[in-house]
């Protein structure tokens, strides 16, 4: 549904995007991931066809951005960094618009603009001057406009930015429920949002892609990855320690800390191999007092760090 060619873009002597190449199915959902200034949103831009490469090429459902434009927009719903809007238009009006230059008209606009208010929420401030709104619901307007034509491919520029907690959980649940049908490229700084709704990650750095993987294989890069948090009481900090070292598979010992009801460490596993049973067994069978036993993930902002750092 996308493919993307050894595309460079260069601002002046500025190397912004640098020979960065990938594809993308349908149903799958791609975290865009980097630094500030990595080259994420101009890489987005270039496929959306709002900038020109200097060179290599972008394809989107087969149509080429430079020789096939308006085919490319047809598919693509795009929501910019910022969700730039009409301060002085209503959403109502502003997605009157936005159907109008799409080509609808009539019972056809309105069922379009319905539906994407509808999925977004913001029949409760249609007819509220958009300068006046909140930056969530600025952000989901714009999230309207990029579903009314229901295309193919979305291109999400930061698309939970500036919302609460509950505003990105209603629009995580929709990008979930629309991915098997879709493309989605979704550019985001915020990792716990690709755990939650990406089937992929690339991490790109200085313009150049530096990895390409799962969510899941991202998080296994992780120290932490099936790592075991666990509480004990009725025992010295030391004798743990020192006892739990010796389970199988168990590469590391740390202590967390040290309270009153007892104490609290981290055991880290040889390779990310999963050691949850062996501690269980060894634990059970010293009799100790456990009050919490916790199997880690992994932390993604740990390995985006080591990645983009080159620490890793």
């Amino acid at each position: 549904m996308i493919e993307v060619q050894s595309l460079t873009k260069r601002f002046g002597p500025i190397v912004a995007v640098d020979n960065v190449s990938f594809t993308v199915g349908r149903g799958e959902v791609l975290g865009f991931l980097g630094p500030n200034g990595a080259g994420k949103s101009t890489t987005m831009r270039m496929i959306a066809g709002f900038l020109t490469p200097t060179s290599g090429s972008a394809k989107v459902c087969g149509f080429d951005v430079l020789e096939q434009p308006i085919e490319v927009k047809s598919r693509i719903g795009y929501l910019p960094e910022g969700a730039p809007l009409y301060a002085d238009m209503t959403p109502k009006s502003f997605l009157r618009f936005v159907a109008a230059a799409r080509g609808y008209r009539g019972d056809e606009a309105k069922r379009r603009i319905d539906a994407a208010a509808e999925e977004t929420q913001i029949f409760t401030v249609f007819d509220r001057p958009i300068d006046t709104l909140s930056k969530g619901y600025k952000r989901r307007v714009g999230l309207a406009q990029a579903l009314l034509h229901d295309p193919e491919v979305l291109i999400l520029d930061e698309p939970t930015d500036g919302l609460d907690p509950n505003q990105k959980h209603e629009v995580r649940s929709l990008i979930r429920e629309m991915a098997p049908r879709k493309t989605t490229v979704i550019s985001t700084h915020l990792l716990d949002e690709v755990s939650a709704v990406c089937t992929r990650a690339i991490v790109i750095a200085g313009g150049r892609l530096v990895i390409d993987s799962t969510p899941e294989a991202l998080e296994a890069r992780s120290r932490l990855h099936n790592a075991i948090s666990l509480k004990l009481s009725g025992l010295s900090l030391a004798e743990a320690r020192r006892d739990l070292a010796t389970v199988p598979g168990v590469g590391a010992v740390d202590a967390l800390e040290t309270a009153e009801a007892g104490i609290a460490l981290r055991l880290y596993a040889e390779g990310g191999r999963p050691i949850i049973t062996e501690v269980s067994r060894f634990v059970h069978a010293r009799g100790w007092a456990v009050e919490e036993i916790r199997v880690e993930q992994g932390q993604l902002d740990e390995v985006f760090r080591e990645i983009t750092t080159g620490q890793g």
